[in-house]
């Protein structure tokens, strides 16, 4: 299961809107939007996957640790939020897909299914 974030974003085609992608997915795939779950549900090491695309999911993504933060059905991802990713060292993805979708394609490519 372990795939680096570059990787999987080259082979879905999403954007790599931050970070270098290096890091590799160990905890598999959590959709989620509301930040206070994600604080203590998200899988250190997962594909964070939400339509959140501000400042504080990128405070959630760092104490979380996540792999990586998916921004789906193409929601804005404005400079101030790519600043804070920058700060927290967190890589930021965007794609047009819904969340569902976006979940299913990447656990398709992780071999999660």
């Amino acid at each position: 299961m372990n795939i680096q974030v570059r990787a999987l974003c080259e082979t879905l085609g999403w954007e790599l809107a931050s970070g270098s992608g290096e890091r590799g997915i160990t905890g598999g795939v959590y959709c989620c939007d509301l930040l206070s779950l994600v604080m203590g549900r998200a899988p250190e090491g997962s594909l964070w996957i939400t339509v959140m695309g501000n400042v504080n999911a990128m405070a959630v993504a760092a104490l979380a640790d996540t792999a990586c933060v998916v921004v789906a059905e193409g929601m804005p991802v404005g400079a101030e939020t790519l600043e804070g990713a920058k700060k927290g060292n967190i890589t930021v993805l965007r794609t047009k897909q819904p969340v569902f979708e976006a979940a299913l394609s990447a656990a398709a490519v992780m071999k999660l299914r």
